[in-house]
């Protein structure tokens, strides 16, 4: 027995040196693709073991970076203190459908129908790793427009015109202790939002400009601490040292209870500062200190002032998120270890004065997801419901994909039709599933409504059902 297994072991290793070597005669890229087609047919065959063919792909792909890197290396000179480089990127495709039971306006001649459309989203990007624990990274993305912070989608239209790539991340990174109990990183420049929290407070394809703070602490194997801040500029008001800012900062609690339950549980606090030189484009600059400029309207929801545009009021909210995991052995139809996540998530701004209004200050979302996409084979499902008042948060960067259907324009609620932001109470149901490792399909399904339909609109909103239902390949590499 020993002696088959050994001989077994040896044929291996043959086939795979063999095929390693054949491969190397032709370019790097080409020969991981070929010896992990290899592998899996060898895998398939039964010569090789499921966990055998993991760890040969595994030093297959070590050993392919590492050629890699060192044949950009030869290609482009570069400093000694540049240990390496990584490239990354995506593309998605969609189908866009927004749907709505509102009859419109028959007065402006605004109609409720369906509204279809076929969009992508291309982002491609480079982290450039230097020595003393120095990192620089940028990614550039599509989109149709620079005044969109909340979006990298491209509608195709326009009879093929040329479409534009803008700057959708570029930032400095410093990490000065990472020793496996303490952890401490400082982020300037244009980045991914640092904060662990939902698409009701920051829309997934926001990065924000300004500095972030981060750090962790491992209290043993089972618990650790993680503590996040941050500095983010808003606007910039030309001939004015009273720029709108946010500051932020939240306090994270994770544990592993056993090799079958995990949780985290966060709470934090933001808070916008200068509020009213923030404005808004296309109101109007009545007071000296509106920024006629403004940042750019895409969605809306919040108490504004019908005279000047300015917020009615401050946004200091406090967060709280909550999740649990649990994780079977085995769920039909699902390949591997089957996790189980209940979530949810808590927005109270205090800076409402209900004296001088209603409150419309709080949000939430509760929901739990079956299972877990991002490998060959695997998928994921889930469901939440979420409310989100008009003012428990700033109106222009929560989620865009989280529409609502407007009929009636107001002078603080000016646009019509199909609008994110806040206001807006409904379901979300999502499906993932990952074809290969690379290539991931989706499809989301929002099924929303107004919560006020009164809130600063004269005419009133009718009541009316929005459904928003997005279909999504997309492949990563």
């Amino acid at each position: 027995m020993k002696n088959h297994k050994k001989q077994r072991n040896t044929t291996q290793v043959a086939l795979f040196a063999g095929a390693t070597a054949l491969m190397a005669l032709s370019p790097q890229l080409q020969a991981q693709s070929s010896v992990d087609a290899l592998l899996n047919k060898l895998e398939q065959k039964g010569i090789l073991t499921v966990d055998e063919a993991k760890e040969l792909k595994a030093e297959n792909q070590q050993d392919s970076a590492a050629d890699i890197n060192k044949a950009i290396s030869s290609k482009f000179q570069m400093p000694d203190w540049v240990t390496n480089y990584r490239l990354y990127g995506d593309f998605r495709g969609r189908f866009d459908v927004e749907s709505t039971d509102s009859p419109g306006n028959t007065a402006t001649g605004l109609s409720g129908q369906d509204r279809d459309r076929l969009r992508y989203r291309l982002r491609v990007g480079m982290v450039v790793n230097m020595k003393d624990d120095l990192q620089v990274g940028f990614r550039l993305g599509s989109g149709d427009s620079a005044g969109n912070a909340l979006s990298n989608n491209t509608t195709l239209e326009n009879n093929g015109t040329k479409k534009p790539v803008w700057v959708d991340a570029a930032y400095g990174r410093w990490t000065p202790i990472n020793d496996g109990v303490w952890m401490l990183m400082a982020t300037i420049g244009k980045m991914d939002q640092p904060f662990v929290v939902s698409p009701m407070v920051f829309d997934a394809d926001y990065t924000p400009e300004g500095a972030a703070l981060q750090s962790s602490y491992k209290i043993n194997d089972s618990h650790s601490l993680a503590l996040n801040g941050a500095a983010f500029t808003l606007d910039e008001v030309p001939g004015s040292s009273r720029d709108p800012f946010l500051f932020g900062g939240q306090m994270l609690w994770n544990a592993n209870w056993t090799s079958r339950i995990s949780s985290s549980l966060g709470a934090g606090a933001f808070s916008i500062v200068n509020k009213n030189a923030l404005g808004l484009s296309g109101f109007p600059a009545n007071t000296a200190n509106y920024n006629a400029g403004g940042v750019p309207n895409n969605n809306q929801g919040n108490t504004r002032n019908a005279t000047t545009g300015n917020l009615r009021y401050n946004y200091n909210p406090i967060l709280v998120s909550a999740n649990a995991t649990y994780i079977l052995d085995s769920f039909p139809l699902y390949k591997g270890t089957f996790p189980i996540r209940l979530a949810g998530e808590y927005i109270n701004n205090p800076a409402v004065d209900p004296a001088t209004g209603p409150a419309n200050n709080y949000g939430y979302w509760a929901g739990i997801q079956f299972g877990k996409s991002g490998k060959k084979g695997t998928w994921d499902i889930s469901y939440r419901y979420q409310y989100l008042e008009a003012d428990a948060w700033y109106d222009e960067l929560v989620d865009d994909d989280n529409v609502a259907f407007y009929a009636n324009g107001a002078t603080t609620q000016p646009k019509t039709g199909w609008v994110g932001g806040t206001n807006v109470k409904g379901h979300l149901i999502k499906f993932n599933y990952s074809f290969t490792d690379s290539l991931n399909f989706a499809v989301t399904a929002y099924l929303n409504q107004l919560i006020n339909d009164n809130q600063n609109l004269a005419l009133g909103e009718p009541k009316n059902n929005a459904l928003h239902l997005m279909a999504d390949l997309m492949w990563k590499f």
